[in-house]
């Protein structure tokens, strides 16, 4: 059975050595010292490690069933569900007032990272919870806020997300579900939801839905739809739970992976909801939930690929097949172990600089919301509203080509369900689907974000990247080995921005065709950027005479390989965003 190990020291390294937390000026940084947050983190990985990851195979082995309309999880979810409970992590970082313990976002995500690659189907029951709670939080009356906050901070009860319908997937403008105003100030709430992760389980005592459904009499299409709390148990004005409300699980999914997590087609049959912000402004409220989701869903890519790495590692080093060609490198043996063999370096090295660099992004990111919203930055705000479909799409594109690679080289044991590797795979790839398909992502960060504000934010990133090479220049090894590379790649990110300025407009087509390889092409950069940030952390640290030589010569040898082997993929990028539509438009749909 697959095994995760937290990775307590690299998080403490990024937040310590790299950003300088404890040292920002952002409320509630000053009390995140080492100690105090190797603390959280060591428990938090010994919870991960100990009680979410030996249950990942059971989840997946024994899925979720529909039994008389309850949903019965897998064996142990609900012990483990009432240990997080019970220790608090469900409201790690959401405010004391509804009883959260009001840290850091930055310290949710780096405790959520470990959680999803331990279990990230059991992971999503408090993930989708909190982006429920934190749409109430923002757009719910004091009232609404004080009824349900309380319960979903600690996951007493559940939260979910319900958008999709049978015949409208990305395209909400043209859903169905109904909300008929009632003389009470509620709404009844008729239609039919699919694909609603934790819809239906047995973990909590009540379930809290939003719901988007359309108001009749409203704007045509997406300026129609309102969001909607549509409670599983209506609840009494003491804040007990009253009669079930008129809404079910009419289906399980049978899905590739994430068995564990109940995916639901839910029916609802005038149920009573309660409208959350404006009526008409649905979308506004939701997407508070749906860019938490984005970020949260991008740390799902980098956790599969960690743990897949972590134990395609050990059957590197384990596994005895073939000799090194340079000769034997255990002579005492039958034959070498796999890690001698330059190929499987190759995919141990693309996974383990992608998860190092792809850690520090998701946490830089973090910090961006932190600063956005305990500092009302409007600067962090706009940058980090410009990355998160790079994060999303591009951490789970790579993150799930890094399983793949995980899973090759354990060879034929990789296809074997028993190893373990192919449930990493599986789990996976729904990442680069929910929470908006990769593809969806990559129109909006080209045909939204790069415009947003004037490019602002898209000229503040490269400023950034700008400002840090020439900060740093003067340091001869940093400068050879990541600055330059940077500084090509950044170039490479700017000269596809200013195809899609001056194409974007007189052909749409152009600039669409080039949206996934520039997101991938952002992505890079930004690893790039980060590789860089660590490297420089890592020089001073060998400096000053660290104690600890081994761990920053493998952190500057790692990043030296994401420079010369990985980064060097913008150009390719670029060069397809620079053929423009003709090669993807030009064959006729009936030629297909």
């Amino acid at each position: 059975m697959p095994s995760y190990s937290a990775p307590v020291k690299d998080m403490q390294f990024l937040m310590h050595d790299v950003f300088n937390i404890a040292q920002q000026d952002v409320p509630g940084y000053a009390e995140l010292e080492q100690d105090f947050t190797a603390a959280i983190l060591e428990e938090a990985g010994k919870i991960a490690s100990n009680v979410l990851a030996p249950l990942n195979a059971v989840g997946d082995a024994e899925g979720c069933r529909l039994e008389n309309g309850v949903v019965r999880t897998p064996t142990g979810f609900k012990d483990a569900f009432d240990q997080m409970r019970q220790g608090g992590w469900p409201g790690l970082d959401m405010p004391s007032e509804y009883g959260g313990q009001n840290m850091p976002h930055v310290i949710g995500t780096a405790v959520g990272e470990m959680f999803s690659a331990a279990n990230q189907a059991f992971t999503m029951y408090q993930g989708l919870t909190h982006g429920a709670a934190s749409a109430i939080l923002a757009h719910g009356t004091d009232a609404q806020k004080n009824t349900y906050l309380p319960n979903m901070v600690s996951c007493q009860w559940t939260g979910t997300m319900n958008l999709t319908e049978p015949h409208c997937g990305t395209d909400l403008g043209l859903m169905r579900t109904r909300a008929e105003p009632q003389t009470d100030g509620s709404y009844q709430i008729s239609g039919q939801k699919i694909f609603i992760s934790s819809g239906e389980h047995d973990l909590a005592e009540n379930i809290i839905h939003l719901v988007l459904a359309k108001i009749p009499g409203g704007p045509e299409g997406i300026k129609g739809v309102s969001l909607f709390i549509v409670p599983k148990f209506l609840v009494n004005d003491d804040g007990s739970l009253g009669p079930r409300n008129s809404l079910s699980c009419g289906k399980i999914e049978h899905k590739m992976g994430i068995h564990g997590n109940s995916t639901c087609v839910m029916n609802y049959d005038g149920a009573t909801g309660y409208l959350l912000g404006e009526a008409h402004k649905g979308m506004r409220a939701m997407f508070t939930m749906m860019n938490e989701a984005r970020l949260g869903v991008g740390m799902q890519g980098l956790a599969q690929a960690d743990v897949a790495y972590q134990n395609a590692l050990a059957y590197a080093k384990d596994r005895l097949q073939g000799r090194a060609v340079t000769g034997a490198e255990n002579p005492n043996g039958p034959a070498d172990p796999l890690i001698v063999h330059p190929d499987i370096r190759r995919a141990l090295m693309d996974q383990k600089s992608f998860t190092e660099a792809a850690r520090a992004f998701m946490l830089w990111g973090a910090a961006l919301i932190d600063r956005a919203h305990r500092n009302n930055d409007s600067a962090a705000d706009g940058l980090v509203s410009l990355l998160t479909p790079v994060i999303k799409g591009f951490l789970t594109d790579e993150g799930y080509d890094m399983t793949v690679k995980a899973q090759q080289i354990y060879g034929g044991h990789g296809y074997i369900e028993e190893w373990g590797m192919s449930q990493f795979t599986r789990d996976a790839r729904i990442a680069m689907i929910y929470e908006g398909a990769n593809g969806v992502q990559a129109l909006d960060l080209v045909g939204r974000k790069l415009a947003s504000d004037g490019g602002k934010h898209v000229m503040a990133f490269f400023d950034l990247v700008k400002s840090f090479i020439k900060e740093n220049e003067d340091h001869a090894d940093l400068k050879t080995q990541f600055l330059d590379p940077l500084k090509a790649a950044s170039k490479d990110l700017q000269s596809a921005t200013m195809f899609f300025m001056q194409n974007g407009m007189k052909s749409p087509n152009a600039a669409l065709a080039g949206s996934n390889d520039f997101m991938h092409l952002f992505g890079h950069v930004c690893l790039g950027l980060m590789w860089a940030q660590i490297a420089k952390a890592s020089f001073a640290a060998l400096a000053a005479g660290t104690s600890d030589t081994a761990f920053h010569q493998a952190k500057l040898a790692t990043g030296r390989y994401y420079m010369q082997r990985r980064l060097p993929a913008t150009a390719l990028h670029l060069t397809r965003i620079n053929s423009g539509a003709a090669p993807v438009m030009d064959l006729p749909a009936e030629a297909f």
